[in-house]
């Protein structure tokens, strides 16, 4: 069975198309299920909008959900649309975050570290003139909270767990047992890792995670499941194929999707 669980759209500012776009090309491309999980608003702002080119407003959110809902029954015998959201995970904000998305019937929720340090974990600048002890900090502090994401309980699956070499390869080379403590955490938490193929599209190229990383989750008993992380309907689905054969490869059995919030087994 072919699935998708990380998809985006226009709502977030910063990518195309719409719902229904997606939802197509997932249909296009064979898929079974197809997750909707667009960036959630920034709950913990006072702002409607805190940032219009990366996520959607606080007031758009009902409407995300209600639109979702609707094309589910609309899609229902040709496809299996799941209500998901890609939360950011703010430790301070934990509990603002838990009440909005209790009030709506999600499939999954998807949590990703987007800030580490408060700076972007895409900004080139924050690795420059940085000594190697303090590019073992940053790569700590990044994995520190992913790790806290993981015990949180809110989330289904981890987004992008080594997204922040994206636009510097150089960080997967910083050499530091947290990743495998984080590992060992998620597994522990059960918790489950995409693969996530948008490092494609970002200076690094591949996959999130990398495949020794992916190694070492096999060894700690994490679960995976697969996101493309579109930003256009034309990525849906994007190397599907070749993660399914690089995942048998390193010796996992099967992967994961949630509907309802309850895990869904697939065989590889």
């Amino acid at each position: 069975m072919k699935f998708d669980l990380h998809t985006h759209h226009e709502r977030c500012g910063h990518a195309q198309d719409t719902i229904r776009d997606y939802i197509e090309a997932a249909i296009a491309a064979g898929l079974q299920v197809i997750g909707i999980s667009d960036h959630s608003p920034y709950f913990g702002s006072s702002e409607d909008r805190a940032q219009p080119a990366i996520a959607m407003a606080k007031s758009e959110f009902p409407r995300y959900i209600e639109e979702v809902l609707h094309l589910k029954q609309a899609y229902a015998g040709k496809i299996n649309v799941l209500l998901g959201v890609e939360s950011d995970y703010f430790p301070e904000h934990v509990e603002i975050y838990k009440q909005e998305y209790a009030k709506y019937p999600f499939d999954y929720i998807i949590g990703s570290v987007h800030l580490s340090g408060g700076v972007s974990i895409f900004n080139r600048n924050r690795w420059k003139k940085l000594n190697a002890a303090e590019h073992v900090e940053h790569k700590e502090e990044y994995y520190r909270l992913i790790a806290e994401s993981a015990r949180s309980g809110m989330f289904q699956i981890l987004g992008h767990i080594d997204a922040m070499k994206g636009f510097y390869p150089a960080f997967s080379d910083i050499a530091t047992p947290k990743v495998d403590e984080t590992l060992k955490i998620i597994g522990e938490s059960g918790v489950a890792i995409e693969i996530n193929t948008s490092g494609k599209t970002k200076d690094v190229g591949g996959w999130y995670p990398s495949h020794a990383i992916l190694e070492r989750a096999l060894h700690f008993g994490v679960e995976v499941t697969f996101g493309s992380d579109a930003h256009v309907p034309s990525r849906v689905a994007d190397d599907w194929e070749e993660v399914q054969k690089t995942l048998k490869e390193i010796g996992f059995q099967h992967w994961v999707y949630f509907e309802n919030k309850q895990k869904q087994i697939v065989a590889l």
